[in-house]
Parts: structure tokens; sequence; C-alpha cells
């Protein structure tokens, strides 16, 4: 492959705006890279979708959004896209995938109980994938697993400045605590990427001797791997925000991703 240009950039793609959280620490890595965020409102929420919808719309979708933008590198930002989709994805294109996979490695490694929580959409936590996690690094111990695709909404919320519904938040920790097992839990693994925007709420639910931990760190490490060597511009520009067209999800004002670096919304 030949060297990218220095503008080529980083492609970050996820159902909403959960990417963010991973857009973060990439930028904190590789402050001068050029980033396009895409984010499918038109398909939002992904943990209702069928893993058969995922699978056909998540390549169909990257394909275009890769044509149009010559992204050097692409990042999807979305555990259940990644769980689903990532290996269609790279069959499909000739570009670097890196995907999100929940931190059950880590998580595994950090728990004094044995007894590690899992929160993320229903499609993640259904999915074989997490079994096989679960298997290779945690063997021997409890994972617990719950689906909240109301933390999703809420996060989306937030992020737009609005309240976010503490009902949200407390059935979602009820949902893990409230199996055989769960009042043993001390780490519970974040594993959707709009969920760590709501850390604070649930970090204040689940009391101060539980950790909460998510792969967004890992995931911006892999991309400055992935990269090095590359040019990158001098200085650093804002970065462009992408939206599938939604009749019912009008993107989010600019002001509200401008913390991340984007400058710019257009919708497609």
């Amino acid at each position: 492959m030949h060297a990218p240009s220095p503008d080529a950039p980083i492609l970050f793609f996820d159902s909403g705006l959960g990417g963010l959280t991973v857009l973060g620490p990439t930028r904190a890595l590789l402050p001068t890279a050029p980033i396009v965020y895409a984010a499918d409102y038109a398909g939002l929420p992904y943990g209702k979708k069928s893993n058969e919808e995922l699978a056909a719309r998540v390549p169909a979708l990257l394909g275009r959004l890769v044509e149009r933008y010559q992204p050097r590198l692409a990042v999807i930002a979305c555990n259940t896209a990644s769980t689903i989709a990532l290996s269609h994805v790279r069959a499909a294109l000739d570009v670097p995938i890196v995907g999100t996979v929940p931190a059950i490695k880590p998580a595994a490694e950090m728990t004094k109980t044995g007894v590690i929580g899992v929160l993320g959409t229903e499609a993640t936590v259904r999915q074989p994938y997490v079994d096989d996690l679960s298997e290779r690094f945690a063997r021997g111990k409890t994972v617990l697993r719950h689906g909240s695709p109301g933390l999703v909404t809420g996060a989306e919320a937030k992020l737009r400045g609005e309240n976010v519904d503490p009902a949200v938040i407390t059935r979602a920790v009820a949902g893990l605590r409230d199996q055989p097992g769960g009042d043993a839990i001390d780490v519970i693994v974040l594993a959707c990427t709009h969920f760590p925007l709501l850390h604070d709420e649930l970090q204040a639910a689940v009391g101060p001797d539980v950790r909460l931990i998510d792969g967004a760190e890992g995931i911006a490490r892999r991309v400055a791997h992935l990269t090095e060597g590359q040019r990158w511009p001098e200085t650093g520009a804002p970065g462009l925000a992408v939206f599938t067209r939604s009749e019912d999800r009008p993107p989010p004002p600019l002001a509200a991703l401008a913390p991340y670096g984007i400058g710019a919304i257009e919708t497609i």
C-alpha cells in the first residue's frame, strides 16, 4: 500500500454519539490527525436490530463512507457493530479496520470477587463473541450480562444537554445486581461506547467499591500503533461529523461536538 497523504483522515463510525468516547483518547495521542466522525442516525439504535440487518447495513454504509472520505484507517467505535459485522467489513474494504470489543480481559484481571458485570446493548450481550471472550479471559469467573437500550438514549440526551432519566440508570444497574451473584460484582464493563458518557451517573448508582471500565484507551493505542510512522498535518484542524439522514432525529448542535474537536456537520 502507498503511504497515505498527511490529510487522509481517521474515520470513526458509530450508530450515534457513543464513538466520541473513543475519538477523545485518540485525539489525545494524535492531536493533529484529521478526523471524520460518522453517526448512523438513520439506523439508531443498533441494539434493536437483528444480526442479519447489521451484517448487511454496516459494511455497505462504511463502504460509502470510505469511498467518500478516503480515510487512512477506519475505527468501528461501536461494540454492537464490531461484534456482529467486523469480519464482514474487513472482507469488503481495502482499508485497515479497528474494532471495539468488550473489555472483559482487563476486567478479569481486575476483579477481586471473581464476579464481573457486562453492560451493553441487547445485541452485544447476546453475541457468541462475548461467550468467547469470557471463556478465553475470564475462565473460572462469573460474567453477568445485561442489555440496556435505555442507556443509549440517555447518553444521546446528555450530550445534547438534556436531562437523563434517573430511572434508566437504576434499571440498568438492577439488571446486573438482581441476577444471582450480582451483589458480588466489583467490576462492570461498559460494553457500549455510549455508556462512558454516563460514567458519573452509573458510578454514583453502583457506589465507590465497583470499578467501571471500557476499552477506549486501548483502541486509541491501537490506532496510534497502526499509523506509526505515517505523516500528519503540522497543525490540527477541526474535524467533520457526518450523520445519515433521519426524519425524527436531527444532528446535535455543533456546540455539543466542539469539545471533541468537531468543527462542521453534514448530513448524507
